[in-house]
């Protein structure tokens, strides 16, 4: 039995055998519902990773246990009594970027981006206010030379680290780099076993084999991979295909998310979340392979949307939205502190109560 987390008012254990958490005190109560769903994660799905000390339940959020997991669930006590903090801040760190998709707007909107200093900032006041998950992204973050300074400022007892790539950049030097600075996971996007779609949705010939090296790259370096995806109606049958490349690479997880539609024709249908859902179970259940990780279950089903109520992203202009998929601005970090932000994005009364669907979803817009 090792011990989470101990307060006057909630201890919170966890049993590595029995792969259960158990909470006892006067907040006990207020987390039982996260901890339910955690334990009843553990037990009927695989986890992405099991390492001696801990188990990486999945790649998106802290292992158990670890002081990120600590944050997790005090955030989780507070969320219950009403005062929300964002677990999660995405920060977009460069317009940069050796792909050309129509679908970015990094690239094509506004100028500039923030400073080393600016970021540390943003850093030091997001891991005060209570977030355990940093993830760096936008347009691609290993094109900035002080990425790995932007990795290492981030204190590994408060949060972990997470860092998107179209994987064009990444060199077995960078690599060990990214591991040496303590980043927990890299997100490598592969929209399609058909190298073909996916070097035309990247607009760069050779992306998917770049992709691909950059996986192998990355995994050889004792690296944490996630092969993430953005699905839209008509390309969930991609998926099955998607899983055996993600299998004969050995990534610890496949990540799909819910691509935002440019047009109604590309809204995915209920009946096609209901597959989504259907995969998620069988291969999660079924032994050996990577873990699935699917948003139409983690922010539909067991968490909600987390824009913000558990989600704060941070534009490369500075520029704050509760999500990266939702447009709608509440401050700028050059101008207000991360906190006053949160404030004005909670007064808002957006983002209100438990919401099963993506919002930004009954818009039309563009995949991140």
């Amino acid at each position: 039995m090792t011990q989470l987390l101990k307060t006057a008012a909630l201890t919170v254990d966890f049993n590595l055998e029995r792969r259960a958490l158990e909470a006892r005190g006067a907040l006990a109560l207020m987390v039982q519902p996260i901890l339910k769903s955690i334990n009843q994660r553990l037990n009927e799905e695989k986890p992405a990773l099991i390492r001696e000390k801990d188990i990486v339940a999945t790649t998106w959020l802290p292992p158990i246990p670890s002081g990120p997991f600590k944050r997790l669930l005090l955030n989780e006590a507070k969320m219950a009594m009403g005062r929300p903090v964002p677990q999660t801040v995405s920060i977009e760190v460069t317009r940069s970027c050796g792909c050309n998709c129509d679908h970015c707007l990094v690239k094509k909107d506004g100028e500039g981006e923030l400073s080393k200093e600016e970021i540390f900032r943003v850093i030091d006041q997001a891991l005060e206010m209570g977030a355990c998950i940093i993830t760096f992204t936008e347009g691609d973050p290993l094109l900035r030379d002080d990425i790995f300074e932007l990795i290492r400022h981030v204190d590994p007892e408060k949060a972990v680290v997470n860092l998107f790539t179209p994987g064009l950049e990444l060199t077995m030097l960078k690599a060990e780099q990214l591991r040496d600075a303590g980043l927990y996971n890299l997100l490598i996007g592969v929209y399609s076993a058909d190298s073909e779609y996916h070097d035309q949705l990247r607009g760069l010939p050779g992306a998917h084999s770049k992709a691909i090296e950059a996986i192998e790259v990355a995994l050889k370096a004792g690296l944490m991979v996630t092969m993430t995806t953005h699905i839209k109606s008509g390309q969930v049958d991609r998926i099955p295909e998607l899983y055996k490349l993600a299998t004969d690479m050995g990534v610890q997880e496949l990540s799909i998310w819910e691509g935002l539609p440019q047009s109604p024709e590309e809204k995915l249908t209920q009946i096609e979340r209901e597959k989504i859902l259907t995969l998620y179970r069988k291969i999660n259940s079924t032994p050996g392979g990577p873990r699935i990780f699917a948003s139409t279950y983690f922010e539909g089903q067991m968490l909600g949307c987390m824009a913000g109520r558990r989600w704060l992203h941070v534009g490369v202009d500075g520029n704050v939205r509760a999500c990266p998929y939702l447009r709608g601005g509440y401050g700028s970090v050059m101008e207000s502190s991360l906190g006053e932000i949160w404030k004005a994005v909670r007064d808002s009364g957006e983002f209100k109560g438990f919401v099963c669907s993506c919002p930004a979803q009954e818009t039309l817009g563009s995949p991140q």
